[in-house]
Parts: structure tokens; C-alpha cells; sequence
């Protein structure tokens, strides 16, 4: 198989990118020991304190990638030749962004906006690209890349768009392991449009066994967890599984996508359930599982929604909610 010519130059990038993500890193670790050190006492120090620690380490944990492939893919947009080499303009996507020194940024976030048509552009709806370039990586190193060029410029030659599968079945052929791997790198247009949808209540995701539904909703979860960070650090996210075994299995995709805020845990380690006290017969366990339950539970909550009584007052972070006794009257008719 041919090298690819451009192969050497965009491992030299990439090999420029880790040693920035470890500058990255060195520098949070030094501002941590920095806080660590600090030894004034008064109150509003010490908090201050621990402030920049919880922040430190959080951070820390977002920067840490493991072993996996820090940036998988490049996007060259349609736009003016301002390269020397004459490619224009160029966005790499990764797993999480890094800036140089000067804060001109050498991967970009794959949750950003503008690494959207990376996963969306089709050569019917090129979305503004003129190429799509997929790394086929083994954590640091390149081994190949794959080009699917939907506008041809001056040095693109003048060959056909390539199909840009081999990303694709490079992952579909690695060896599977006891755990769930991200699919950041071969997200299709699809699950992306799942992914990115706005939120907006709740979004159900379905398919038959073995489609990714469980992988999109892990990555739809680190994509809210990017793009609402606030409101949603602040009032959690809860990751519920089936079974501890199921935990186990998916536990390793969040924070390799550098979201490790999210609590996992199965059916009945729920914070705040009710204990299990019984176990049902195979007849009634059949029933319950039977979907015209549903109908029989929807019935049985309307029978029994009531009014309030008086108006409810609920902390909000620092707001007070009300709801009146008017409004929940007009929910329940």
C-alpha cells in the first residue's frame, strides 16, 4: 500500500499537538501544587483554595486521554488560499481542544460547532468542505490517512472523491476488549443529528441490539455536557444502566471523551430509590414487562393526580421557584 505524501507532515503536527497537550497539562499541575502550597489561613483564602484545586484536578482529568488518539481527522473548508502551500484554511478534530502558545488552536473540540460538517458533510450537502481528511491512528502514531475531497483545488489533483470507509472499518476491526470504546472518531451523520439535537425534554434513541444506541447516548451526554455546561454541572448528570455489569462495561467512554462529572450507576443503586423487599413470579414479572402496562400505569396516575393545596415554593441554585395552586390545577385538569 502507497504512503500517503502528506503522511510525515501530519504526524509532525500531530507529535507538535501531544507536546502541547503535555504543556497544557504541566501548566495546570503547576498551578495545583502552587494552591497546595498556600498556606493562608482565613476563611476566604481557604475557600479560594480549594476552588482552584477542585478545578485544577477537574481539569487534570479532562487533559488525561490515555492511550487513545488524540486527533482523528481534518477538515479543510472552501474558502481563500491564505496557506503558503496553497491548502487554505484547515481545522483539525480531536477529542479535546488544544491551543498553542499563542492560543491559535491546533485541534479543535469534536463537540464545537465548527467540526459539525466532519461528521455531517456529504457530497451532496458538502456543507462547505472542500476535503475531509480521517487519520488512521493508533494512539499517537498515524498509520494511514483517507481524504474524501468534495471540491477540487489546486492541489488535489484531479482524481475522484475517495469513499472515506476505511476509518470506519479500521474500527469495526479492532480487537474488542471488556469495555465499551467511544466511537468519537467514526461518528456517522445520523448519530450525530441524534447527538447534536437540541435540548429540548426527552429524547428517545432506538434501534435493535447492537446499533450504538448505548454509544450515542454516552456521547450525546458528553455533547450536553459541552455545549450546556453550566446548568447541567450544576444540577448533575446521571448515567442509569441495568446492571452493575453494564456500568462496568460503558464506565471508560465518558471520561475518555473528557467528561468525568457524570454519575453511573444500575436500576437499583439509584441515589434516593426505594429499597428492593421482594421478588416477583415469572407470571407477573411477563405481566409487568407486558407494553399494555403502560396504558394501565398512565390511567393509574391520572386517577390519583391531585391539586395543590396551596402554592409550593422550590430552590432553584440561588432562585426561589412558585408553583401556584392555580397552575397545578390547570396541569391536573
Amino acid at each position: 500500500m502507497a504512503v500517503h505524501p502528506e503522511l510525515t507532515a501530519e504526524q509532525a503536527y500531530i507529535d507538535a499537538a501531544y507536546d502541547r497537550l503535555a504543556a497544557m497539562r504541566e501548566s495546570v499541575a503547576e498551578r495545583l501544587v502552587a494552591a497546595l502550597r498556600e498556606n493562608r489561613g482565613t476563611p476566604q483564602a481557604i475557600h479560594e483554595r480549594e476552588i482552584v484545586v477542585q478545578s485544577a484536578l477537574h481539569r487534570l482529568d479532562q487533559l488525561d486521554i490515555g492511550d487513545e488518539a488524540l486527533t482523528f481527522g481534518r477538515i479543510d473548508p472552501i474558502g481563500p488560499q491564505d496557506h503558503a502551500d496553497g491548502d487554505g484554511e484547515r481545522f483539525y478534530i480531536g477529542r479535546l481542544a488544544v491551543s498553542a502558545a499563542d492560543q491559535e488552536p491546533l485541534v479543535v473540540d469534536w463537540r464545537a460547532p465548527i467540526a459539525e460538517p466532519f461528521y455531517r458533510a456529504t457530497p451532496r450537502e458538502p456543507m462547505g468542505l472542500r476535503r475531509r481528511r480521517h487519520f488512521l491512528a493508533e494512539g499517537r502514531r498515524v498509520h494511514g490517512l483517507e481524504d474524501e475531497v468534495f471540491a477540487l483545488g489546486e492541489n488535489d489533483g484531479d482524481g475522484d472523491s475517495l469513499a472515506g470507509s476505511g476509518a470506519l472499518l479500521a474500527a469495526l476491526e479492532r480487537s474488542r476488549s471488556g469495555r465499551m470504546r467511544d466511537i468519537v472518531a467514526t461518528v456517522q451523520r445520523e448519530q450525530d443529528e441524534v447527538i447534536r439535537a437540541p435540548l429540548r425534554g426527552v429524547l428517545v434513541v432506538q434501534g435493535g441490539p447492537g446499533t450504538g444506541k448505548t454509544a450515542v447516548a454516552l456521547h450525546r451526554a458528553a455533547y450536553l455536557l459541552y455545549t450546556h455546561r453550566f446548568p447541567l454541572e450544576r444540577q448533575g448528570v446521571l448515567v442509569v444502566g441495568p446492571n452493575p455489569v453494564f456500568l462496568r462495561y460503558i464506565h471508560h467512554v465518558l471520561p475518555s471523551l473528557g467528561e468525568t462529572g457524570a454519575v453511573l450507576a444500575s436500576i437499583t443503586g439509584v441515589p434516593g430509590g426505594p429499597p428492593v423487599r421482594g421478588t416477583d413470579s415469572s407470571e407477573a414479572a411477563r405481566v409487568k414487562g407486558d407494553a399494555r402496562m403502560a396504558s394501565v400505569i398512565a390511567r393509574a396516575v391520572r386517577d390519583r393526580q391531585r391539586p395543590l393545596r396551596q402554592d409550593a415554593i422550590i430552590p432553584f441554585g440561588a432562585r426561589l421557584l412558585r408553583l401556584t395552586a392555580a397552575d397545578s390545577a390547570s396541569l391536573v385538569g
